[in-house]
């Protein structure tokens, strides 16, 4: 990349992009108006000779048409005061030829400027003439080079008698063409400086446009763009006013889930053909407006920023925070461990208060009855939970969610036609997919007028099908489908992650499994939410 910047300083040029292109722009036009005139005078010369032979074979014409000279040809002989020499002579004064030459079969001049070459043989063969055939034609003759017409003389009967030759003056053509010369150049010069006023506008506007920096300067630039480009981790995607992909970084295809090799065939087509209908097409589009808006992409949860740019267009920035929302995901999960664990150490702290009372009262059967009961309440629900789902994953969730449900005072139980084996082929895409379920749930069925979380496993052949039914208010007809789009949610974002983001993650891996994930009411009102994953088990 310094090569050019070395010749220009070698040769003396300027290091400025817009003087380099001025100086080019101006040598251009020079080369085109020099060659323009070339390519004119060639011609001009050319077509001046053609003029000059035409018009000295149209005054043989006129002469060889006068019966007169025919008949003087015929009765008199080769003498400077013959009528054929006159009547020759007349025709050359009044034409401005440079010799009128009338010749006889024999090709003696019988007419000519110079009376002392009369009776003498014509200095070109005139065989052509004589034969019935007109001749145009510039050749050298006793007056020097001249163009020349011939044409054959014919006696009243039609029999050629001679011929008729005029010649006009070469130079004459020539002063013609330099007398040309002068004008053209004026034209040419006009031309020139048309074309430097015009370069010189257009080099002003691209000094303004490139902001006057040199080659090596925009060069160096642009390496620096692709560098930062494709190193930087935060995914890139630049478009055109028209919405088609101008840029995509590695970054950004590796987010976007498209191919490493796929990033350069994006450039030149619409960002719908290259991430189809959704909302991240219409987030990165400018449909959907805001900062730093969430959007799920994939198995991805993206944090997108547009910026327009002054032609129209906009450049789009992606930062992944897929790692951050299972963090805060599992911060929420262990919160609520901790809280349902503050509620059993406090329900454990009054039972033994009453479990110690029972036996300072001496009422021992009384206690034993009470560790009972309590022991099997625990025992019963975790024994619930295996017979009916043999995953431990999800029977761990379940047991665990169910001591927060609890806590919370909303019954979580198991519907009596849960059946799953274990023999699931993503047991943990499941278990997000129930957890964020199960969490919606006891948020909208607390503080209900008889809350409940009733959760349903089963399997049909390979497929797994999940329903969580809760008490709570239920989900319009109209915004079933609206509440699985990313950042849509009715609940106050907490302050390390966002909301809207937990159904969106439900249904795009139900998807991904080739299943389904939809919203309804439950038989007893309520919402009910049915997720069925095809060839879930193996």
């Amino acid at each position: 990349m310094r090569f050019p910047l070395l010749s220009a300083r070698r040769l003396g040029l300027p290091r400025r992009a817009v003087s380099q292109i001025l100086l080019t722009q101006l040598a251009i036009a020079a080369g085109v108006a020099v060659l323009a005139t070339g390519l004119f005078l060639a011609p001009l010369s050319a077509q001046l000779d053609d003029q000059a032979m035409r018009r000295a074979l149209a005054i043989a014409q006129s002469a060889a048409a006068d019966p007169a000279l025919a008949a003087g040809v015929l009765s008199s002989g080769a003498s400077a005061d013959s009528p054929v020499q006159s009547s020759a002579e007349r025709i050359r004064r009044a034409t401005g030829a440079e010799y009128v030459v009338v010749l006889d079969l024999d090709g003696i001049r019988r007419s000519h400027p110079s009376a002392d070459r009369i009776g003498l043989p014509v200095s070109t063969d005139p065989s052509d003439a004589l034969a019935g055939r007109e001749v145009m034609e510039i050749d050298d003759g006793t007056l020097g080079r001249s163009a020349r017409g011939k044409v054959p003389l014919l006696a009243s009967d039609g029999e050629i008698v001679g011929a008729v030759s005029v010649g006009i003056a070469y130079d004459s053509v020539r002063d013609r063409l330099l007398g040309a010369i002068p004008g053209l150049l004026a034209y040419a010069g006009g031309a020139l400086a048309a074309g430097a006023l015009a370069a010189y506008l257009l080099s002003r506007r691209i000094q303004r446009q490139t902001r006057d920096l040199a080659f090596s300067d925009i060069a160096g630039l642009l390496a620096e763009r692709e560098a930062m480009l494709h190193s930087i981790r935060e995914g890139v995607i630049a478009l055109a006013p028209d919405g088609r992909v101008r840029l995509v970084n590695d970054e950004a295809a590796r987010l976007l889930g498209l191919a490493p090799d796929a990033a350069d065939g994006c450039a030149g087509r619409p960002l719908e053909d290259v991430l189809g209908t959704g909302r991240t097409t219409d987030v990165l589009s400018g449909r959907v407006t805001g900062q730093d808006l969430l959007t799920v992409q994939g198995s991805r949860v993206l944090v997108a920023n547009r910026m327009p740019t002054e032609d129209g267009g906009a450049v789009a920035t992606l930062r992944d925070r897929t790692e951050l929302e299972h963090l805060g995901r599992e911060l929420d999960s262990t919160r609520g461990l901790i809280d349902a664990l503050r509620a059993q150490d406090h329900e454990h702290a009054n039972r033994l208060h009453t479990l110690l009372g029972l036996l300072e009262l001496g009422l021992h059967e009384e206690a034993v009855a009470f560790v009972t009961e309590v022991a099997g309440v625990h025992r019963t629900t975790a024994e619930q939970v295996t017979e009916k789902v043999h995953d431990p994953l999800l029977a761990a969730l379940l047991v665990g969610k169910a001591t927060v449900a609890a806590e919370r005072g909303v019954p979580l139980r198991l519907a009596g036609t849960s059946l799953l084996p274990d023999r699931l082929v993503d047991p943990g895409g499941l278990v997000t997919i129930l957890g964020n379920l199960v969490d919606n749930a006891l948020d909208a069925a607390t503080g209900s007028a008889a809350p409940l979380v009733e959760v349903e496993l089963r399997a049909e052949g390979r497929t797994a099908v999940l329903r969580v039914r809760d008490s709570g208010p239920g989900v319009p007809a109209a915004r079933r489908e609206e509440i699985f789009t990313e950042g849509w949610s009715t609940k106050q974002p907490k302050a390390h992650r966002e909301r809207g983001l937990g159904l969106a993650l439900v249904r795009r891996l139900a998807e991904r499994q080739g299943g389904s994930a939809r919203a309804g009411e439950a038989a007893d009102g309520g919402a009910e939410f049915s997720v069925v994953l095809p060839e879930a088990l193996r």
